[in-house]
Parts: structure tokens; C-alpha cells; sequence
């Protein structure tokens, strides 16, 4: 199936339950002559982990910002568990954590989680609270005086500690280190664990891949493609298949069944099929004289780089 570079796809495997709790409909937002956000669908079902990955600029944090009720559409709808956004915050359903904003100089950790805390209705317990966000050993620090790392543990805290069903992020490890970044996903893990919804924005594909269990790849407001893993490679992603012949063969190896393009480089050929199976079976058929053959598939940083680039040409 061909599918247009702004045709949104959704994967038909993944189980989701009928009702949607993100429902994003025609949803536009323009400053001035700049369409930062340009007539977008979504929609997030429960216990998803979505990563909204794109390159800066592509609209991911007006995007979060709408979904938060802090930016109003120019057109189209939002509805977060059938209500507005506000409604759903002021209901402790959503948890935020965004890139602006500034801590309270002079208070403690501790201090801070104690404050938020009484903010909702029913909070995660402090203990339990201070563990998913890794702020053991940490709760006597003010808050002026944290990395940057740090920094975002607690802004981590104060997203998580009214316990909400919905969890969204804008570029949650921006500050982080390689470390404090793995640290971080492991607590994000640990939240998601318990049966809650996270979407989160970023433009690391390294970290949309190992810990979303969906992908909407989004270039200059626009969603490029939605679906998982899996599926965006069986969508866009050639198969390679690689072998050592002989120079007076590789006219013969480019028009075996199933190959769309070629390279060579020294001995070697390498096919980029359409059907990797037919043309294994042609090429194994022939009398093409190959040795120490390969597959694989295009990685995922060329699908989302060649995707982004179709995208930002529009």
C-alpha cells in the first residue's frame, strides 16, 4: 500500500478501547502569517505511551500547550476525556510537565512536593512519590540550587503528584545528561506501569523509539505519519539485501524480481526490494554465482530524516 507523506496511518494491531481520552479535531494555531499547528487529528487511547517526535520548530510544544488548555485553537477541537482540557487539569486528570517556568528560590524539595500535594484531591503518596521521581537523598535541597537534571526530576514530581490518569511532556530530558536521562525513563517506565497514559514530546528519535509504543511524527505543524514502530518500517522501510557477485553479474542481480534500486561498493551489491522474499527466491533460483548473503532494513533515523525533509518541503 502506498501511502502520501501527510496520509495519517494508524496501525489497525494496536488494541485500543473504543473511547479515545485525547481527541484532536481539525486543529489549527496560527501566530500572525505562521501556521505553527496546521489542521492536525489525534487521538490517544488509554495506557499508550506516544511520543510526538519532530525536529524543533515542528509545532510539538503549541501542540502540548493547546492540549493544556495554555494556547486556544484557531480552529478545531480538543476534548481530553470528553471535556475541555481545563476542566480535565482542574479535575487532577492530567499531569504536566513543560519547559517553562521557574522554581520558588529558598524552599525545599520536601517543602515543594508537600505544597503540591495538597493541590489534589487524592495525591500519590509522598513515599511513593519520591521514588518514581528519584528525588531519594535529594528532599533537603531548595530549589534554586539544583542541576539541571535535577531540576526537571522535580518538575517530574510536581506532573506526577496528583497521580493523573494523562501525563504530558514536553521534551521532559532536554536538561539531562546521558545518565540522568536513563534514570529519568526508568521512572517514566515505572508510572507507566501502573496502567497511565503518556504522551510526550521530543525530537531525541533515540528515546521515542526505546520507550513509545507509538510514534506521530510531526514536520512544520503537520502530522506526517501515526503508528508504531513496526509499522512505519513496513510502511517506508526498504528491505536491503545484500551479496558478493562477480562485476559481469550485478546487470543480472538488479533485475531480479522485487528490486526497486541498487548500490555496489567493492564486491558487493546491494538490492533494495519491494519484496524481500521474491527476490531472495529469484536470486537463490538464478545462476548468478553469490556468496555470504545478508538482509536488513532501513534503520529508523533514515525513514523519520526522509519523512521530516518530505514534510518540511511542503
Amino acid at each position: 500500500m502506498q501511502v502520501g507523506v501527510f496520509d495519517v496511518v494508524e496501525n489497525a494491531a494496536i488494541h485500543r478501547d473504543p473511547e479515545p481520552i485525547i481527541a484532536v479535531s481539525g486543529v489549527s494555531k496560527t501566530f500572525g502569517t505562521v501556521h505553527a499547528v496546521d489542521t492536525i487529528d489525534l487521538k490517544i487511547f488509554r495506557g499508550e505511551t506516544v511520543a510526538l517526535l519532530g525536529p524543533n520548530g515542528a509545532g510539538k510544544t503549541t501542540t502540548i500547550n493547546m492540549l493544556l488548555g495554555l494556547l486556544t485553537p484557531t480552529t478545531g477541537s480538543i476534548h481530553i476525556f470528553r471535556m475541555s482540557p481545563t476542566k480535565a487539569i482542574q479535575q487532577s486528570l492530567v499531569g504536566a510537565m513543560i519547559q517553562e517556568g521557574k522554581m520558588i528560590p529558598g524552599v525545599t524539595i520536601s517543602e515543594f512536593i508537600d505544597f503540591v500535594r495538597s493541590l489534589h484531591p487524592h495525591p500519590l503518596p509522598k513515599d511513593q512519590l519520591i521514588e518514581i521521581a528519584g528525588l531519594q537523598g535529594l528532599l533537603g535541597r531548595r530549589l534554586d540550587r539544583l542541576s539541571g537534571g535535577q531540576t526537571q526530576r522535580v518538575r517530574f514530581s510536581m506532573a506526577i503528584a496528583g497521580n493523573p490518569e494523562l501525563l504530558l511532556l514536553d521534551e521532559p530530558t532536554a536538561a539531562m545528561d546521558v545518565e540522568t536521562r536513563r534514570e529519568f525513563w526508568s521512572s517514566m517506565q515505572a508510572y507507566a506501569s501502573l496502567g497511565h497514559t503518556i504522551l510526550f514530546a521530543t525530537h531525541y528519535l533515540e528515546e521515542a523509539e526505546a520507550f513509545a509504543s507509538r510514534l506521530v511524527i510531526i514536520a512544520r505543524g503537520k502530522i506526517v505519519i501515526d503508528g508504531t514502530i513496526e509499522f512505519i518500517q513496513q510502511q517506508y522501510g526498504e528491505k536491503r539485501v545484500t551479496c558478493n557477485v562477480p562485476a559481469d553479474a550485478i546487470s543480472a542481480a538488479s533485475q531480479l524480481a522485487g528490486v526497486q534500486r541498487y548500490e555496489t561498493h567493492n564486491h558487493y551489491i546491494t538490492l533494495f526490494t519491494g519484496d524481500v522474499d521474491a527476490t531472495v527466491r529469484a536470486l537463490a533460483a538464478s545462476t548468478i554465482p553469490w556468496q555470504n548473503i545478508s538482509i536488513s532494513g532501513i534503520a529508523l533515523e533514515d525513514i523519520f530524516l526522509s519523512l521530516v525533509r518530505k514534510g518540511e518541503s511542503k
